[in-house]
């Protein structure tokens, strides 16, 4: 568009009414507005800002980090009552779940999809100790309260993980019941005894 003639100018007929009067080195511009639906998403934008700004730095609303802290409170709480409805041991409780239930198979599958990764197949030990023979690191008697104890709190030290945050109270009971059926089982490429012998 290098004519300060519009008539000499090539227009398509829908954009000579675009054609705006001035010019720059004979080059003519076009005012395209903008799309309606952008320019009402900007306004729109402008609108919210007025509010979000009064709320987040005049009345000092909270912001991402007190909205985070309230969320890991809430967590925390939540993960308390979790803990308080799983409890301590009852022998009658687990006695009871696994004679109405198939504790065993229950329990594999607890052992495959949580444990099988420490304590590899058959509870042979990888880099959990060997779940199969006399001796134990984390406790002093192969009893379900004993076991139920260790898979509920986990040994932090030892690298064991708490899975009564992660588990079901029924869960662990399948697989404390799945481990005390491992006693005494050969796995493959079993791992070599550690701790003390709890079956003097």
């Amino acid at each position: 568009m290098m004519s300060d003639d519009k008539k000499k100018v090539h227009l398509l007929d829908d954009e000579k009414h675009l054609v705006l009067d001035h010019d720059y080195d004979g080059i003519h511009e076009l005012n395209h507005p903008l799309p309606s639906w952008w320019v009402g998403t900007w306004i729109i934008s402008i609108i919210f800002s007025v509010p979000y700004f009064m709320y987040f730095h005049v009345a000092g609303g909270d912001g991402l980090r007190a909205t985070y802290e309230k969320d890991l409170a809430k967590i925390k709480e939540i993960k308390a009552e979790q803990a308080k409805l799983l409890g301590d041991f009852k022998l009658a409780s687990y006695e009871a779940w696994t004679k109405n239930n198939d504790a065993l198979g229950i329990g594999k599958q607890v052992y495959v999809e949580n444990c099988l990764t420490c304590h590899a197949e058959g509870g042979g030990g990888d880099i959990g100790p060997n779940l199969t023979d006399k001796y134990w690191l984390n406790v002093k008697d192969r009893v379900p309260s004993e076991l139920y104890r260790v898979v509920n709190k986990g040994v932090e030290e030892n690298g064991m993980p708490a899975w009564g945050e992660i588990l079901s109270q029924e869960d662990m009971y399948a697989a404390v019941a799945y481990v005390i059926s491992l006693k005494g089982t050969t796995p493959p490429k079993a791992k070599e005894p550690q701790g003390e012998n709890i079956e003097k």
